[in-house]
């Protein structure tokens, strides 16, 4: 006849917390090891690809782990995968060289707009005629 096994946690239900597997002893008893959640590793947040360099466990084990199995030293290192980095580092680069750009057009519009009415007031003064010029022809 099967030896029968119990539980030897208090939940008694097949959930996917209370996996166990049956173990025959060194004294030809079966017993029931509680068999622990296999952790997932940790994906990009950005295009959701695997992390390099990150040790896969369940969350809460994290805190017992070194340093260095945790995180990448770069910036973003636990978050972002290199690929993303890089695209942030170049979309903010060109980010910055728009907005000089920005400020170096609205400088030559200044200049170009004050060339402009400097011309416009010296047209003028030419133009206007004299009063004696003509008072000394008639």
């Amino acid at each position: 006849m099967v030896q029968r096994v119990n539980y030897r946690r208090h939940n008694k239900y097949k959930t996917n917390s209370n996996v166990v597997k049956r173990v025959r002893t060194p004294g030809a008893r079966l017993v029931l090891h509680n068999i622990k959640k296999v952790g997932k590793r940790p994906r990009c947040g950005d295009c959701k690809c695997l992390l390099a360099g990150i040790s896969a466990v369940r969350p809460f084990l994290y805190k017992n782990l070194k340093h260095r199995n945790r995180t990448v030293s770069r910036p973003y290192g636990g978050s972002r995968c290199h690929n993303c980095v890089k695209d942030r580092i170049i979309r903010a680069f060109l980010k910055e060289e728009q907005k000089c750009v920005r400020r170096v057009v609205k400088e030559r519009e200044k200049t170009k707009l004050v060339e402009k009415t400097n011309v416009k007031v010296e047209q003028k003064k030419k133009v206007k005629p004299d009063k004696k010029t003509k008072s000394t022809k008639s």
